[in-house]
């Protein structure tokens, strides 16, 4: 299928390699890649290693030193762009590192899209989750406003037609908006969920006002707990009639005295 060779342990794929890339669910699951008898690092020396999840900056931060340590170079490259997109090559590549190491992976990246350089090493990572920041407000004030349009009584494809006039990136999640059709999950629930509280710690930590991530946060959670595996278009069953549980009250919804 073109997928490449598969090797049973992360040791084993990073051996021969002279770029090894790793994109994982978070955190923790870095760690588990690179450490231990069969980790990546038990095979490293002096490849370049781009580290592509979002997981925030302070793995990055941990990884360096024993990286350099065998003569390895590190630089963060997480990708901005839906699945669709990165098989068209059109992603945006956030590389935050040394310029002469993000030269030395560019042959590759440039494989997936446009690759900017965008800073020292974690500049990628805290980019990308300001980057996920605002696809979960667009997200969820596209749905907030497709439910509120159609129960103006405006026709449900000319609110969506407005809205993807304003934001295009809407437009590959039509079916999710118009049709309730949440799959194929392109970005689920749950990871979004998971960047934003990775962002309000960085956002917190820098001292920045952020009160609307924080409140995006709050109803992408919500939605997390019902469908934590449908796709991010799924937030708008927190505002479907169907599916808005009774006892709940949202900022900016009325009750009746």
């Amino acid at each position: 299928m073109g997928v490449g060779r598969v090797v049973a342990t992360p040791a084993d794929a990073v051996r021969d390699a002279e770029v090894v890339i790793t994109s994982l669910t978070g955190a923790e699951a870095v760690r588990a890649a690179f450490g231990g008898p069969v980790g990546a690092l038990a095979a490293a020396t002096g490849q370049v290693f781009v580290e592509m999840s979002t997981s925030g900056p302070e793995v990055l931060a941990e990884l360096e030193p024993q990286l350099n340590a065998t003569g390895s170079a590190l630089i963060d490259a997480p990708i901005v762009g839906a699945p669709t997109v990165v098989l068209r090559g059109g992603a945006a590549i956030l590389a935050g590192g040394a310029p002469a190491d993000v030269e030395r992976a560019r042959p590759v990246l440039e494989r997936l899209g446009e690759v900017r350089h965008v800073g020292s090493l974690g500049s990628g990572a805290r980019l990308k989750l300001v980057a996920n920041s605002m696809l979960g407000a667009v997200t969820t004030a596209a749905a907030e406003l497709q439910v509120a349009g159609e129960a103006a009584g405006l026709d449900r494809q000319e609110v969506f037609w407005v809205l993807a006039r304003l934001a295009p990136s809407l437009e590959m999640r039509r079916a999710g908006y118009l049709d309730r059709q949440h799959e194929p999950t392109l970005f689920a629930v749950r990871d979004l969920l998971k960047d934003l509280d990775l962002a309000l710690e960085l956002f917190h930590r820098s001292v920045a006002q952020v009160p609307l991530t924080a409140l995006v946060r709050e109803l992408v959670g919500e939605a997390a707990a019902d469908v934590p595996g449908l796709d991010i278009t799924a937030v708008i069953t927190r505002y479907r009639p169907t599916t808005v549980r009774a006892d709940r009250r949202w900022p900016g919804s009325r009750t009746s005295a």
